[in-house]
C-alpha cells in the first residue's frame, strides 16, 4: 500500500473557492478510484490560498484484476459439426479470447456460448496519470477563467503540479495551460518566506511546507485562528464579533496566520455600532470586539456602550512585520470610519420625509415606476393586511398605528449616503434615523425589521408592526414583479422572489396568523391593475399565478424542515384546494406535524390502510366531497350486517370533529388531534366493515344497498380529508 499526494498550485484563489472545492475534489477522487478498481484507505483534502491538495492513504499499487463473463450466440449458430462458425469467431474476437476457450452452457432458452475474460490490473502509477487531469476539469466554481493562450478553465491560473505515489513521481501533463504545466516535485512555500520547495515524498508533504512557512492543513489553521481570536478578546474583556462567513473567509485568506491587534480613535464610537462593525468586517475583514457586558440594542445610535475602540485581524505575513501591518491597518480603517462620519452627518442634515420624497427620482424597475411608487404600494398593502390579520385586541390599535407609519417611512434610507456606501445597512440606518428624529420606538423597530428574514436561517421580525410591514414588503415585490411578467426559473431568480415567498410563509407560521392570502391577492391584484394600467394585467390570472407560487413555497419549506414528501403532498398537494391551503398557511403545518407524530408512534398505518381502501371504493359512488354527515345520505334500514352499524357509529363520532374549525383559531389544532385520535380509535370497526366476521360486499347486487354502502365510505373519505388526503400517503 502507498500514500498518494496531489497538489494543484495556483495564483491566489478566491477564499470561497478553496472551501467549496475541497469536498468536490475528495468526491472526485473517491469516485474515480472506485471506478478504476483501486483499493484505498482515507481520502483527505485541504487547501490554502495558493493550492488545493489531496492525500490518499493505503492506496493499492495496482488495479484489481477484472474478470468478465459474456453471453454469446446460441450454440447451434456458433458451431457447425464442432467447428466454430463466423459467429463464434467474431464473438471470441470481441471478447479477446481464443475460439477454443469458448464454453457451451445450458440455459432456459437452450445451449449458448459463453466467454470468460480476465483483464489484468494496471499499475496505479499509470492509472493516476490518466485520471488526474479529469479531476481538475470536473471542479466547479464561480467566475472561472482562461489565461494566456490556453483553453483550460480554472478559478485562477494553474502554475505547478505535484503528483507523488510515496516517493515516486507520477507523470502528468495538463493540456490547455499557458505556459504548459507538467507534474514535478517542486511546490511553493510562503510567498514572503520561501520560493520553490522540493517535496521528497507524499508522507513528507505537510512537514516540508510547514518548514517553508505554510500551514497547509485547513482545519489546523481554522482551530488556531478561532483560538487566538477568542483568547485575545477575553484578555480585553470582550468577545469577537465573528460571523461564520467572515471566519471561513479568514481561514482561506492566509497560509501562515498571525494575530494582529489594533486600535481606533474613541471618537468613532459615536457611529452606530452596525456602521462601525460593517466597516471592519465587510470592507476590511477585521474582527470587531463587543464588550463582554454589553446588551445589544438594534436601535442604538452610538457604539460606545457596545464595542471597544479596538479590532483584531489575521495577517499572512512575517511576525517581525506585525507593527508595520498594524499601523497600515489602523490608517486604512481610520480613513474608512472618517468617511462614515461624513455620510452620517450628511444624512442627519436631511429629514426622513425629505428622503422619502427623493425616492421619486430613483427607478425601481422598468414598468413599475419609481421607488416612491413602490413605497406607496407597500403602504397600501400594509393597510390591507391590517384589515385582514387577526391581531390581538389588546395591541391591535397600537400595532396598526406603528405599522402604517413604518410602512410610510421604511424605504427612505435607500437614498441616504450611508446606505449608498454600505447597502447592507438598508433598514438599519432607516430605523436609526427615524428614531433620532423623534418617531416612536415601535415605528423605528418596524422599519428595521421589515427586511427580515433576509435569507435562510435569518431572524424573523420580533414585533407585530414589523411583521405586518415585512409581509407587505414581500407581497409588494411578488405582485409587482409578477405583474411586469418576470418569473423565477431554474436557478435564475434576480428579484429573489423565492426568498420573498419563503419569508412571507415563515412570518405567518411564526406569528400563527391566519391570513387569507387568496382574499388578499384578489383585492391586491385589482389595486395593481389600477396603479399599473400600462402593464395590461388580468387580476384573476395574476392572483391565480401567485397563489400557485406561494403553494410551492409552502411545500418547499415543509420539505426543508424534514417532513416526508408524501405527508406534505397529503396536506398541501394538488388535490388540496388552494383556497383552504392559503387561507391559513399555519394550518397546513399543524396537520403535517400531526401526521408525522402519528406515523412516528405507529398510529397512522392502520387508519391509512382503512381510509385509502374506503377512498378507492368511494370513487365509484356519487357522494359530493363536502358531505361530512351520514344523516340523509346513509339509511340504517338498508343495513344487513353489524359491521355497517359499527361503521355508522364511527362516522357519527367523527362528524362533529370533522366540521372544519375556524382557521387560525386556538381550537383548530386540538380539533385535528381529536379527529386523528377518533380515526385511530375507530380503525378496528372500520376494518371490520371490510374483513371482519360480519364484513360486507360493498358492490352488492342490490343498487340501493350498494349506494348506501358507497355513501358510508364516501362520508368516511370526506371526514378524513379534513385532516389530509390519505390517498397521497405512501406505505
Amino acid at each position: 500500500m502507498a500514500t498518494f499526494l496531489l497538489e494543484i498550485g495556483t495564483e491566489e484563489l478566491p477564499a470561497d473557492f478553496v472551501r467549496l472545492a475541497i469536498p468536490q475534489l475528495e468526491r472526485q477522487v473517491i469516485e474515480s478510484l472506485t471506478a478504476q478498481r483501486l483499493a484505498h484507505g482515507s481520502v483527505h483534502g485541504t487547501g490554502t490560498p495558493r493550492r488545493l491538495a489531496i492525500r490518499v492513504e493505503g492506496l493499492a499499487e495496482r488495479q484489481a484484476d477484472l474478470a468478465e463473463e459474456r453471453k454469446g450466440p446460441p450454440a447451434a449458430q456458433a458451431f457447425s459439426d464442432g467447428v466454430p462458425t463466423a459467429a463464434a469467431l467474431g464473438f471470441a474476437r470481441r471478447c479477446g479470447v481464443a475460439p477454443e476457450a469458448l464454453e457451451v452452457r445450458a440455459t432456459a432458452k437452450g445451449p449458448f456460448v459463453f466467454a470468460r475474460s480476465l483483464q489484468e490490473g494496471q499499475p496505479t502509477l499509470a492509472v493516476l496519470g490518466e485520471q488526474i487531469p479529469a479531476w481538475l476539469g470536473a471542479l466547479q466554481g464561480r467566475r472561472f477563467m482562461r489565461w494566456g493562450t490556453g483553453e483550460r478553465r480554472f478559478s485562477r491560473p494553474v502554475r505547478w503540479l505535484v503528483a507523488l505515489l510515496d516517493d515516486r513521481l507520477i507523470p502528468v501533463s495538463l493540456s490547455g495551460c499557458d505556459p504548459a504545466v507538467v507534474s514535478g516535485r517542486l511546490s511553493r512555500g510562503h510567498r514572503l518566506r520561501a520560493g520553490a520547495v522540493t517535496i521528497p515524498s507524499a508522507a513528507a508533504y505537510a512537514g516540508t511546507l510547514a518548514a517553508a512557512g505554510v500551514q497547509v492543513e485547513r482545519q489546523e489553521r481554522a482551530d488556531w485562528i478561532r483560538d487566538q481570536l477568542e483568547q485575545a478578546a477575553r484578555a480585553l474583556s470582550a468577545r469577537p464579533d465573528l460571523p461564520d462567513a467572515l471566519f471561513e473567509e479568514l481561514v482561506d485568506l492566509v497560509e501562515a496566520p498571525t494575530l494582529i491587534q489594533g486600535r481606533v480613535e474613541e471618537r468613532f464610537l459615536a457611529l452606530p455600532p452596525e456602521v462601525f462593525s460593517t466597516v471592519m468586517r465587510s470592507h476590511q475583514r477585521y474582527v470587531p470586539l463587543v464588550r463582554a457586558e454589553a446588551v445589544v440594542d438594534p436601535l442604538a445610535l452610538s457604539a460606545a456602550a457596545t464595542l471597544l475602540p479596538a479590532f483584531l485581524c489575521i495577517g499572512n505575513g512575517r511576525p517581525e512585520a506585525e507593527a508595520t501591518v498594524r499601523r497600515g491597518n489602523e490608517r486604512v480603517l481610520r480613513a474608512r470610519l472618517a468617511d462614515a462620519e461624513f455620510f452620517l452627518a450628511a444624512d442627519r442634515a436631511t429629514s426622513s420625509a425629505q428622503r422619502r420624497r427623493q425616492l421619486a427620482s430613483v427607478t425601481f424597475a422598468e414598468g413599475l415606476g419609481s421607488l416612491l411608487d413602490r413605497a406607496d404600494r407597500l403602504e397600501w398593502l400594509a393597510g390591507l393586511l391590517l384589515d385582514h390579520l387577526p391581531l390581538p385586541a389588546a395591541t391591535e390599535a397600537a400595532t396598526a398605528v406603528a405599522a402604517r407609519r413604518a410602512a410610510h417611512l421604511c424605504k427612505h434610507d435607500l437614498v441616504s449616503q450611508m446606505v449608498g456606501e454600505f447597502p447592507e445597512l438598508q433598514g438599519v440606518m432607516g430605523a436609526k434615523y427615524v428614531l433620532a428624529e423623534g418617531e416612536p420606538r415601535p415605528v423605528a423597530l418596524a422599519v428595521l425589521e421589515h427586511y427580515l428574514p433576509r435569507g435562510a436561517g435569518d431572524a424573523l421580525p420580533g414585533s407585530e408592526a414589523g411583521a405586518v410591514v415585512a409581509l407587505a414588503e414581500r407581497l409588494e415585490l411578488l405582485l409587482s414583479v409578477y405583474a411586469k411578467g418576470d418569473r423565477p426559473s431554474g436557478s435564475s431568480d434576480p428579484y429573489a422572489l423565492r426568498r420573498a415567498g419563503n419569508g412571507l410563509v415563515q412570518i405567518l407560521w411564526e406569528r400563527g396568523w391566519a391570513l387569507d392570502l387568496i382574499a388578499v391577492l384578489r383585492q391586491a391584484t385589482l389595486q395593481w391593475q389600477q396603479r399599473l394600467p400600462a402593464l395590461g394585467l388580468v387580476p384573476e390570472r395574476l392572483a391565480a399565478e401567485l397563489a400557485d407560487f406561494l403553494r410551492l413555497r409552502l411545500i418547499s419549506l415543509l420539505e426543508e424542515r424534514g417532513f416526508a414528501a408524501d405527508l406534505v403532498r397529503a396536506v398541501a398537494g394538488r388535490t388540496v384546494a388552494a383556497e383552504r391551503l392559503l387561507a391559513d398557511p399555519a394550518d397546513a403545518r399543524q396537520r403535517v406535524e400531526l401526521l408525522a407524530d402519528l406515523r412516528a408512534s405507529g398510529s397512522l398505518a392502520p387508519v391509512q390502510a382503512v381510509v385509502q381502501r374506503a377512498t378507492r371504493l368511494a370513487e365509484q359512488g356519487r357522494l359530493a366531497a363536502d358531505v361530512l354527515s351520514p344523516t340523509g345520505v346513509v339509511d340504517p334500514a338498508l343495513f344487513t350486517a353489524a359491521s355497517e352499524q359499527g361503521m355508522l357509529a364511527v362516522l357519527q363520532t367523527l362528524e362533529p370533529l370533522a366540521r372544519q374549525p375556524e382557521l387560525g383559531s386556538q381550537a383548530s389544532s386540538a380539533r385535528y388531534q381529536a379527529l386523528a385520535a377518533a380515526l385511530a380509535a375507530g380503525a378496528g370497526a372500520l376494518a371490520a366493515f371490510f374483513d371482519g366476521e360480519s364484513s360486507v360486499m360493498v358492490m352488492a347486487d342490490d343498487p340501493a344497498i350498494r349506494a348506501n354502502r358507497l355513501n358510508l365510505l364516501g362520508v368516511l373519505r370526506n371526514q378524513a380529508l379534513v385532516l389530509a388526503d390519505f390517498s397521497c400517503l405512501g406505505s
